[in-house]
């Protein structure tokens, strides 16, 4: 006995199994949000306008191309008829191939419902792909015949199917019949068409691939009179005519798109490299990653600059910071963005809010190499934040700003994961063009409207390449190791084995490996897997990274060479003892008066100092050196200043002469107080920074007496926590929450669908039972002993009325305690809210 065809999408919907449905509810998690209960509320939900905009938005090129053919085919359809619009009538095997795996894609997200013999659009689907003066359909058709001549008088209808050589009928109905069938019969058709002059033709041909609808004027020429008159031409308003649907097609040879693409396109090689160049090109990378935003943090130290009334960074702030990183602005809001994303600066939310390292900067940088870079690279691909925005405009026309509102985009993880994964697909080593990367995202994601410039997704992708290189995912356009691991991505057969095989493929060897050969599907990963995932990135990337120095080579020009990366303690005390000159392979330090009493202001001593370049230098301490730090030690602390509103106290008089005779400390304002003690308005910084620049080395000291160490690296922000991505939409639903949906809505549908016998006091239409609460005891009761199922009215204490399936277990006290098929759990529920009582009739 075969299965009745289904005669709604909800009946469709019920006779899928719970793989189908959760292959519906992963590929529009909208639909459960909420949960719906049952199968009906489910198909009413999955047409509505908001839902199939954003399911027909998330379809590949070819299965969109489908459904614009459906959307001006017949409905019903047939398969067969669908095929014709595809394929026309010369026929193409490619896309008869793919045909059914793009009517699959649609039927699985209950965009299409019915069986081969009777395929239905789903209303919605076809009110926005349908033709329109308004919204011209892709596929360049027009108005179907009987469309266009809705509003035509009787008359005109009549003279028109006589001009066409057919006989007159009727009525209208049956006359816009005949010209339809004539129009759809190939040999009639191609006659009619003969019969007419060049000229006529020559205006078929320009209308028939799009636009439909032309101009004419009131007397219209006698080529144009010939097609208006035998309904070539229909006008659908004053001085417009439009090209019939039916007549196109026969132009077309019965093809509704002019072009399609049902294969996705290659991705086309621009370089290929050896794995093991990229893999240690993008570990260069990383390893520069994490030098440049620990260079940036580090200049951050002390505060850095200052949020603006709106939030982000000002324009100037940015240019400083590129100058300090030494990378272009568009590459500093980019590390500027990725270590807020990562939860390592943020706002101080001071009085003078600056911007300022948090302390889960700190915890970041006790941290192995690998992990770092992971953490960064994680953050980078699932946050919203797009730093490719900044110093554009926003919809406001106010100018975006790094650390700013408006920068967030919800579409950017789902690029950046889908462009990785591209890559993915490759043979190791090989970079693709971008452009052939840019084709297959517009074919996997076609734009539904002319702004083909200004597609974000487009920019998105390339903002994905570049960004993916300068943070070491990729090396050299190639997908990484480690990027790969980051992605959970498997890992690849070897190049010689990929080569061969794509070789076998292609009947020969070729350096092009279409991307449809080696497919690669990499899911985005949960919180967990990612973790997982990064975690193992790490590992691939920490053999790759040099190992840090315990040592560097001093010179007799007063520098230091850094022949590669320092361990953490060398770097920081070397940071602070000396100023950097140069960096690159090697960092170049330089030995200056003020870093040597930077050192000192530190807590450092001359000795600490000399013992510490003893213990790390590869080469004997130079001699210019030792004489540098033992001459500024013996000169530092000499002069001490303190609060009163400040003064400077030295036990040497005569060097407190030397200071009031200087004619730079005149704005000082500087008095005697004692032989050994001078007092100013001024505040100590100013009198310490005024003493240092006529060549002094004073040390601040605290009110008791005691020199005040100073360090750089002072100012935090209170526990911050990262900016939480914008998600485009409801997530993905797992595994666990995709079976508990479908076994309410299952169970739902069961309590909704289940047969009942009608008690008399019940409204028809489906209403609410109604019985007497002594008919509502007894039969409760009765159930009991039973144990049958029963229908009941149920009202909540918020007054919202439902319907319920339940299995009476047990009534006392007011209450029935009973199996609750609606929710598949055991209830409680008060006498008094339930407001009748039916039982369920017995299936046939």
């Amino acid at each position: 006995m075969s299965t009745p065809a289904p005669r709604s999408l909800a009946e469709a919907l019920r006779a899928r199994d719970d793989v189908s449905l959760a292959a519906l509810l992963r590929a529009r998690p909208d639909l459960i949000t909420p949960v719906p209960t049952d199968l009906t509320q489910l198909a009413t939900r999955a047409g509505t306008r908001a839902s199939v905009v954003r399911a027909l938005e998330r379809l590949d090129r070819f299965a969109l191309q489908t459904a614009e053919a459906l959307a001006v085919a017949a409905d019903p359809a047939s398969y067969g008829e669908l095929l014709g619009l595809m394929t026309g009538d010369e026929g193409d095997p490619v896309v008869a191939a793919a045909l059914p795996r793009a009517l699959g894609t649609l039927r699985e997200q209950a965009l299409v419902w019915g069986d081969d013999e009777r395929l239905r659009l789903v209303r919605t689907a076809r009110e926005l792909l349908s033709p329109s003066p308004q919204h011209p359909s892709p596929t360049g058709l027009g108005p179907t015949v009987q469309e266009a001549t809705a509003g035509m008088s009787p008359g005109r209808v009549q003279e028109i199917v006589t001009a066409a050589g057919l006989p007159s009928t009727h009525d209208s109905v049956s006359a816009v019949g005949s010209l339809t069938a004539l129009f759809g019969d190939r040999e009639r058709m191609a006659a009619l068409l003969a019969g007419l002059p060049q000229e006529s033709r020559e205006v078929l041909a320009r209308l028939v691939w799009g636009p439909p609808y032309g101009q004419v004027t009131p007397d219209p020429a006698a080529h144009l009179r010939q097609l208006l008159d035998r309904g070539l031409l229909l006008p659908t308003a004053p001085g417009t005519v439009a090209l019939p649907r039916e007549v196109a097609l026969h132009l077309r040879g019965g093809r509704a798109h002019r072009a399609l693409e049902p294969l996705p396109p290659a991705l086309e090689p621009a370089a290929t490299h050896r794995p093991q160049i990229v893999d240690t090109t993008a570990a260069g990378q990383a390893y520069t990653a994490l030098a440049t935003v620990e260079e940036l943090l580090k200049d951050w130290d002390e505060g850095g600059p200052a949020v603006l009334r709106a939030g982000g960074l000002s324009v100037r702030d940015l240019k400083r910071t590129a100058v300090a990183l030494d990378v272009a602005e568009p590459v500093a809001a980019f590390w500027v963005e990725l270590a807020y994303a990562a939860g390592l600066l943020a706002s101080d939310g001071e009085a003078d809010e600056r911007f300022a390292a948090t302390p889960a900067y700190d915890e970041w940088l006790e941290q192995p190499a690998g992990v770092r870079w992971a953490r960064l690279a994680e953050t980078w691909l699932t946050a919203t934040r797009t730093a490719g925005l900044v110093g554009g405009r926003d919809a406001k026309d106010r100018t975006l700003s790094a650390l700013g509102p408006g920068l967030d985009r919800s579409a950017a993880p789902e690029v950046r994961h889908r462009v990785l994964t591209l890559l993915a697909g490759l043979p190791e080593g090989t970079a693709p063009s971008a452009e052939s990367v840019l084709d297959r995202l517009r074919w996997e994601r076609p734009l539904r409207g002319p702004q083909q410039d200004d597609d974000l997704r487009a920019r998105l992708a390339r903002w994905t390449l570049s960004e993916a290189e300068m943070l070491g995912v990729t090396g050299r356009g190639a997908l990484s190791a480690h990027g790969r691991a980051l992605l959970g991505a498997p890992a690849p057969a070897s190049s010689t084995r990929a080569k061969k095989a794509a070789e076998a493929e292609s009947g020969g060897p070729g350096d092009k490996l279409p991307v449809h050969h080696t497919p690669v599907a990499v899911e985005p990963l949960s919180p967990v897997e990612q973790a997982t995932a990064s975690a193992a990135a790490a590992r691939l990337l920490t053999p790759l990274l040099p190992e840090p120095l315990d040592h560097v080579l001093l010179q007799a020009d007063l520098t230091a060479v850094a022949p590669g990366p320092l361990q953490r303690p060398l770097a920081d005390m070397l940071g602070v003892l000396a100023d950097v000159e140069s960096k690159g392979g090697a960092t170049v330090y330089r030995f200056t008066p003020g870093s040597v009493r930077r050192a000192l202001d530190a807590g450092r001593t001359a000795s600490d100092l000399h013992a510490f370049l003893a213990a790390h230098s590869r080469t004997p301490v130079p001699q210019p050196l030792a004489y540098l730090i033992d001459d500024v030690a013996r000169r530092h602390g000499q002069l001490r200043v303190g609060a009163a509103s400040a003064y400077v106290r030295c036990d040497d008089d005569a060097l407190l002469n030397e200071i009031m005779a200087d004619k730079r400390a005149a704005g000082l304002r500087l008095r005697r107080l004692a032989p050994t003690v001078l007092a100013t308005q001024a505040d100590p910084a100013t009198l310490l920074e005024g003493l240092r620049a006529m060549g002094f080395a004073p040390a601040a000291e605290s009110a008791e007496g005691d020199v005040l160490i100073t360090r750089a690296d002072a100012h935090r922000t209170p526990p911050r926590t990262a900016p939480e991505p914008v998600p485009d939409g409801p997530p993905t639903p797992d595994a666990t929450l995709l079976s508990a949906a479908i076994r309410a809505i299952r169970a739902g549908d069961v309590a909704s669908t289940a047969p009942r016998k009608q008690p008399s006091s019940a409204a028809a239409g489906g209403a609410l039972p109604r019985t007497s609460s002594a008919e509502t005891l007894a039969t409760m009761q009765a159930a009991v002993l039973t144990g049958e199922a029963l229908w009941i009215g149920y009202v909540n204490a918020e007054g919202a009325a439902s319907q319920r399936v339940i299995a009476p277990i047990r009534v006392e006290g007011g209450f029935v305690t009973a199996y609750d098929h609606t929710a598949d759990e055991v209830r409680t529920y008060p006498l008094h809210r339930v407001t009748g009582v039916a039982e369920l009739a017995e299936e046939a």
